[in-house]
């Protein structure tokens, strides 16, 4: 590459690097704890998951629930079972029938699988949303926070394609080059170069898969305006992500007996062997043209894309469509089972998501180094005090703005499992003013390797009290969740015993020895 070439590619790299640094290290550090958000929206409620199979939630029970609250002739009803929750989501649409005036209005619910107890989306609301909807910036109003995630996520392909074409004719010989005695600045670019290539694939994967899935409403839209005339509905149908609409016939079937949904989630479930039922969609519900369609997938160990579906006539029983997981798999269906697969990797078992966590922390040990790097290339005498100042201070704010996150979100589970925080607005609050203040104090430090010591230091303390917040408020510890098969309560309290132990590992050779 010509020396022209390099430099314009090296100056494209640093630059966009430093401009999303900042938002991309909130993207992976909230995304990394993003991964187990099943494990800790049970773990918050101390109610664990893995006592049912989703194929035996009562679909009957949850009907006469509903029904308790809501009008629900006419409606379109789906149950969504796909996450390992205690819990299913649950779209009320609106009546169809004009004549019910007074019906309450339908929305987005919680159900519980086991009680069947009711919320609203706000009153369900805990860490686990928090901090999956962080990772896109969804607490910015719909849709700038989206619009914001995708664009940074698309701006980091740029970077790395960058960062591939700068570091290629070295990236192999550099990898093995690790100078820890060095100068400060040679320490971090060893850390940074073999680290990148070690995340080089997950990074890739993450921003593609990341781009798409925040920014398809713009990608698409050329697409609607052209082929769908502006019906957005039904391109959403052809994708595969709303179940296709019903004709209602304002015909009530007056019968006594009841659709027996439980046995439409049976017998699907019982069609294609390791099929796990996810959702279940009814069409015009309690009208003789009611449909049932009940999907799901395929154990991921029997096939990575195996979506299937079937579709009842309610009354009479009658299949009335039929997609197979084996052969009956469309190329969307396929591309967008993928691209969702590899972003949120539940498609494993937990090794496999600890792994993506680890690559996660990786990621955001590439961006702090990164931005190090940066400004210890930039503190020489050659460069005039103002310009030195600014970039101290810029990379002064970035790294008290990254750092304080760690010890905040362990602060976090704490006080929202000892319900000390219990809302939305609770959560909103608290963090987002200490996170401001904690990011003032450190900043106002003005030393930005003493805000990751002490980052770093309480993150850990305050990690080891994770476990012992969780004994004291359930009277449970995390091995007796073990002994009863609730691995998902288990594997929360134990998680931050061992990252703690490791930050602490991380203090203590990176500091301890110094200090003495």
């Amino acid at each position: 590459m010509k020396n022209r070439d390099y430099n314009i590619f090296f100056n494209l790299h640093t630059i966009s690097g430093i401009i999303i640094s900042a938002l991309l290290y909130v993207i992976f550090f909230a995304g990394s704890f993003s991964f187990f958000r099943d494990e800790i929206v049970n773990w918050e409620n101390n109610t664990s998951a893995y006592q049912q199979k989703p194929e035996e939630v009562n679909f009957n029970r949850a009907i006469d629930s509903l029904a308790e609250n809501y009008q629900l002739y006419s409606r379109d009803i789906s149950f969504n079972n796909s996450r390992d929750e205690y819990k299913m989501g649950v779209n009320l649409g609106p009546v169809k029938d004009s004549t019910l005036i007074d019906a309450k209005p339908g929305g987005y619910i919680y159900l519980n699988n086991f009680n069947f107890q009711e919320n609203s989306y706000v009153e369900g609301y805990g860490l686990g949303e928090f901090l999956y909807r962080l990772h896109f910036f969804a607490q910015i109003p719909y849709p700038f926070g989206y619009y914001l995630s995708g664009f940074v996520a698309l701006f980091f392909v740029f970077v790395i394609i960058t960062g591939v074409l700068v570091h290629w004719k070295k990236i192999v010989s550099n990898f093995y080059i690790f100078r820890p005695w060095s100068k400060l600045k040679t320490l971090w670019t060893d850390a940074h170069t073999a680290l990148g290539t070690i995340g080089l694939p997950f990074q890739l994967v993450f921003a593609v898969t990341g781009a798409f899935f925040m920014i398809k409403a713009v990608l698409l839209g050329p697409l609607v305006s052209v082929l769908y005339d502006g019906n957005q509905t039904q391109l959403y149908q052809n994708l595969g992500y709303s179940f296709p609409a019903e004709e209602f016939n304002y015909q009530k079937e007056e019968g006594e007996e009841r659709v027996n949904i439980n046995a439409f989630v049976k017998e699907t479930a019982a069609k294609w062997d390791d099929f796990v039922v996810e959702k279940v969609h009814i069409n015009n519900y309690g009208d003789k043209s009611m449909k049932v369609t009940v999907s799901g997938r395929l154990d991921y160990s029997s096939k990575f894309t195996g979506l299937g579906e079937i579709k009842y006539d309610a009354y009479t029983g009658e299949v009335v469509s039929e997609k197979g997981p084996y052969q009956d798999a469309s190329y969307i269906d396929v591309v967008k089972t993928v691209l969702y697969r590899l972003h949120i990797g539940d498609y494993g078992n937990y090794a496999i998501r600890v792994l993506y966590f680890i690559l996660g922390i990786i990621g955001c040990f590439i961006i702090v180094s990164g931005i190090i790097i940066w400004q210890v290339a930039r503190d020489k005498k050659s460069v005039p005090e103002r310009k030195r100042k600014f970039n101290f201070q810029l990379v002064n704010i970035y790294m008290a703005v990254c750092m304080s996150m760690y010890p905040l979100i362990a602060i976090l589970f704490i006080l929202v499992k000892t319900k000390v925080l219990s809302s939305q607005s609770d959560i909103y609050s608290f963090f987002f003013i200490a996170w401001l203040v904690v990011s003032i104090g450190f900043v106002w430090l003005k030393n930005y390797k003493l805000t990751t010591k002490y980052s770093l230091l309480s993150g850990a303390i305050i990690g080891l009290g994770i476990p012992i917040a969780s004994k004291l408020s359930t009277g449970i510890g995390f091995w007796q969740n073990y002994q009863e098969g609730k691995f998902d309560l288990f594997f929360i309290d134990f998680f931050w015993l061992m990252l703690s132990l490791v930050a602490l590992f991380a203090y203590w050779k990176a500091y301890a020895k110094k200090d003495k």
